[in-house]
């Protein structure tokens, strides 16, 4: 139940700086570099957001929001909007008013969601779940509608990366199989990287390389080159 900070000393060494104890397990963290906001969700399905000092000596209880009936399973942090978006095992995603701390509205998906991804331009959310499929979402202040939904998976969605530049959307499972979604271009292309033996567990995408970084239950981490032309 501790959440830990861990500081770089002269040494090399990492120490830690905070040691707190939360009332509940922690399940999910998000933290914004620039407001050094630290957005912790819980089992119980409350998020707990700390403000971090500018030494990182302590953290500060700003604000808690009853985000869901059971454990939250991610969250982001949108500093352009003060958005607090999430997921949880209730199978909900919420979105809430970083600076009132208010419930701005919510969508029930058809499985417990594994993935959470938001742009910032067009305001789209990107929810994966464990029934293998991606909900796209339209976000306005307090109101959502579904866009479309992506099948392709033949099992639950374990990650999510979206990039905003190329607008691509990427999706990993437990299928073994990644599945680039072509947004931006408008033709619902779709492209399958096979590359693990087991689940894909995380996704991360280098912009300035355009590599994509994939790692599976198989102990094994895979870059992509996405420069290169593939077959739908």
């Amino acid at each position: 139940r501790t959440v830990r900070v861990w500081l770089k000393r002269d040494s090399g060494q990492y120490w830690p700086s905070i040691y707190h104890a939360m009332p509940s397990p922690c399940s999910c963290m998000s933290f914004n570099p620039e407001t050094r906001r630290l957005s912790i969700g819980l089992d119980n399905g409350t998020i707990s957001e700390f403000i971090l000092s500018e030494d990182y000596n302590k953290m500060t209880l700003v604000k808690s929001y009853q985000a869901h009936q059971s454990r939250v399973m991610m969250i982001l942090f949108v500093l352009e909007m003060e958005w607090v978006l999430s997921t949880g095992q209730d199978k909900h995603f919420t979105w809430h008013c970083s600076e009132s701390g208010q419930r701005l509205g919510g969508y029930r998906t058809s499985a417990g969601a594994c993935g959470l991804q938001f742009d910032v331009e067009t305001r789209h959310v990107f929810v994966g779940d464990h029934s293998g499929q991606v909900t796209i979402l339209k976000l306005e202040q307090e109101s959502c509608s579904l866009v479309t939904t992506f099948k392709g998976h033949t099992g639950g969605v374990t990650a999510l990366c979206w990039d905003p530049v190329q607008r691509v959307l990427f999706s990993g499972s437990s299928d073994h199989s990644i599945i680039m979604w072509d947004i931006g271009g408008r033709k619902g292309t779709a492209i399958e990287l096979q590359g693990h033996n087991d689940k894909v567990q995380s996704l991360s995408y280098a912009h300035h390389t355009r590599q994509l970084i994939s790692c599976g239950a198989d102990g094994g981490i895979v870059v992509w080159n996405m420069d290169v032309e593939r077959q739908e």
